[in-house]
């Protein structure tokens, strides 16, 4: 049994913006004088491989590098990733080899990194069953989830399994890590990890958090001298947990996309931004005489001025290759800045699936300037944006390609007044879901009359309507096919014209304002 350390009599907490490499941080050496120091680097919600807006924030050849320089100084330095990471991204929905790449590009990223923990995000769930075992399958980074588990088809509930081909190695409830300082001096510090029930699966069950967290928390205390959640939780879940085991020094969490460094009781609760915009450096220093644990934990900023690992950048190019040559097939200049909006567009996934957002107003005056604007009025399905992130400064075409990675034709469609009322009921009572419509030209009045052009529908009257051609396949709106009674006349257009492709319909429309 671990010898039983003091509760943390002391929490030391900074926050430092624009810290680089160029400025050491000052700290204890991490052998000698009785003082173990430890690192322990964090990023979450990581779905873009390579540096976005031109390069100039995030990579995850900019994280290889600050974990490579720090570990230079202290060879106790870890890198974990607290979910979401597999989807989703512009590469992982292109096909390659006649497949979708799914989340594979990231694991040969991280592979390359060589990441001493990871657990799973709520977003990992997006793949197929037989997609998420492909990548788990081909990880070689230990992976830990105290809280869920795989339904088998016969539905008996399991471990998930890394490495399946192999005869298979169940991801543990908890990992350990043990660290030495040159003269013997061992720390041993758990982990635990948790993710919230976000993305319900029928190849997934997710234990109760907080009781999971302690049924793990109990199996792992007694081999080692701390305990550090690695979580996919909200902020107010993690709060929660800190509650429940205020022993926990650490959180190193994720989910909300915007940095965060937030104190429960002893437990430092960080969170760093999405896409490597941001990480976190924590510094652990314990005493061996004293058995007191210091937690130091700093944002660094990974912009321009960090330097670009070798071995990882070589893996990102190869897969921007594909991506270059997938985008090219539909425009010629990926890198062309199109638009810069004055705030920022809203493409997160909980927004453009239960509310009017200002990307649906972008995206859907798109689809009927791809027409001249002669329709009606225009409607996309709020699950068709894939990005999950704010967007803001110079966005590219790479950009548009993120939030509609899928593409397909926008249609124009004539139908009748009394369907298109039935559409939009239905959209609305998918609030919250991938069917809830995103709408141009179509509001609804403080009685719930639904109204287009400002005016009421008329059940009688036929509309000319620009439509995803997805709409039309029956899949988010069950009653929307081709051939509902409702329906008077479809046009596709043809491979020469803009609404060919939805993303052309968008780029074109934005490079005009």
């Amino acid at each position: 049994m671990k010898r039983r350390i003091l509760l943390l009599p002391v929490f030391a907490l900074f926050l430092f913006y624009g810290c680089t490499l160029m400025e050491p941080i000052p700290e204890e050496p991490f052998y000698g004088k009785g003082i173990v120091t430890i690192k322990f680097l964090q990023v979450n919600d990581v779905y873009e491989i390579a540096p976005l807006q031109g390069g100039k924030y995030g990579g995850m050849a900019r994280v290889a590098y600050v974990r490579d320089s720090i570990k230079e100084r202290n060879p106790n330095t870890f890198l974990f990733m607290a979910g979401d990471f597999l989807n989703p991204s512009l590469l992982g929905n292109l096909k390659k080899d006649g497949e979708r790449i799914k989340g594979k590009q990231m694991i040969e990223v991280m592979n390359a990194m060589e990441f001493d923990l990871v657990t799973f995000g709520n977003h990992e769930f997006d793949l197929t069953e037989e997609e998420l075992q492909e990548r788990l399958n081909e990880s070689t980074f230990p992976w830990v989830s105290s809280n869920v588990r795989h339904v088998l088809p016969n539905g008996t509930k399991s471990r998930f399994q890394t490495k399946l081909e192999m005869g298979g190695e169940p991801i543990s409830d908890y990992k350990t890590i043990a660290v030495r300082d040159s003269l013997g001096n061992e720390v041993d510090f758990g982990f635990i990890g948790l993710t919230l029930d976000s993305n319900p699966k029928e190849y997934v069950q997710y234990g109760n958090i907080y009781k999971e967290a302690l049924r793990a928390y109990d199996l792992v205390y007694p081999k080692v001298d701390f305990v550090i959640g690695l979580t996919h939780l909200t902020i107010d879940q993690d709060h929660e947990l800190a509650k429940e085991l205020p022993e926990i020094p650490l959180i190193m969490g994720g989910h909300e996309h915007v940095s965060n460094l937030e104190r429960q009781g002893n437990t430092v609760i960080a969170k760093a931004d999405a896409n490597a915009i941001s990480m976190y450096i924590h510094t652990l220093v314990y005493n061996l005489r004293t058995q007191v644990l210091y937690v130091n934990s700093k944002i660094m900023y990974l912009d321009e001025k960090v330097p670009l690992q070798a071995n990882v950048d070589r893996v990102v190019k190869k897969w921007n290759e594909v991506l270059d040559s997938e985008l090219s097939k539909v425009v010629p200049n990926t890198n062309e800045v199109i638009y810069t909006p004055k705030t920022p567009l809203d493409g997160t996934d909980s927004a453009n699936r239960s509310i009017q957002t200002n990307l649906g107003d972008k995206v859907t005056e798109a689809m009927a300037f791809s027409y001249n604007y002669k329709v009606d009025a225009a409607l996309v399905n709020g699950g068709s944006f894939r990005v999950d992130d704010m967007l803001s400064g110079k966005l590219t075409s790479v950009d548009i390609f993120r939030v509609l990675p899928f593409g397909g034709s926008v249609l124009k469609v004539d139908m009748k007044g009394e369907l298109l009322k039935e559409i939009l009921d239905f959209g609305k009572s998918q609030r919250g879901k991938g069917a809830y419509l995103q709408r141009y030209k179509i509001s609804q009045s403080a009685s719930g009359n639904w109204l287009i052009g400002g005016k009421p529908i008329n059940y009688k009257k036929t509309y000319t309507i620009a439509l995803s051609d997805f709409l039309l396949k029956g899949l988010d709106i069950p009653f929307l096919t081709r051939n509902n009674s409702g329906i008077v006349k479809i046009y596709e257009p043809e491979e020469n014209e803009l609404a060919f492709d939805i993303r052309k319909s968008l780029i074109s429309y934005l490079k005009s304002i």
